[in-house]
C-alpha cells in the first residue's frame, strides 16, 4: 500500500475557543444538571442533607469549561458506597 502524503495541523487555539464557548458551556451545564436531577430524584432521604447536597460544580480550565456533580454532605462517602446513587445517575446521564 503507498504512504500518504497528506498531514493534518492542528489549530489548537481554535480548539480552545470552541471549548470554552456559550454552546459547549450551556451543553455541559445542561448534561450536569440533568445528572444532578437523576442523583436528587434516586437518592435515600433520611433527614434530606444529602439530597440536598448534591450540587453541580462548574468552571473553566485551561483548555475547556467543566462541571461536576458532587456530594456536599459529610455523609455523602458513606452513602455513596452502600448506594452507588451519583455513579448510577452518571451512568443514566450518558446520551
Amino acid at each position: 500500500m503507498a504512504k500518504s502524503s497528506v498531514g493534518v495541523q492542528f489549530n489548537q487555539s481554535w480548539f480552545n475557543r470552541i471549548m470554552k464557548g456559550s454552546g459547549v458551556r450551556a451543553l455541559v451545564d445542561q448534561r450536569a444538571k440533568a445528572v444532578q436531577a437523576s442523583a436528587q430524584a434516586s437518592a435515600p432521604v433520611d433527614t434530606g442533607a444529602y439530597r440536598r447536597g448534591i450540587v453541580v460544580q462548574s468552571h473553566d480550565t485551561q483548555y475547556r469549561h467543566v462541571a461536576r456533580v458532587v456530594g456536599t454532605d459529610p455523609k455523602t462517602m458513606i452513602i455513596e458506597s452502600k448506594t452507588g446513587n451519583l455513579a448510577r445517575s452518571l451512568k443514566g446521564g450518558r446520551r
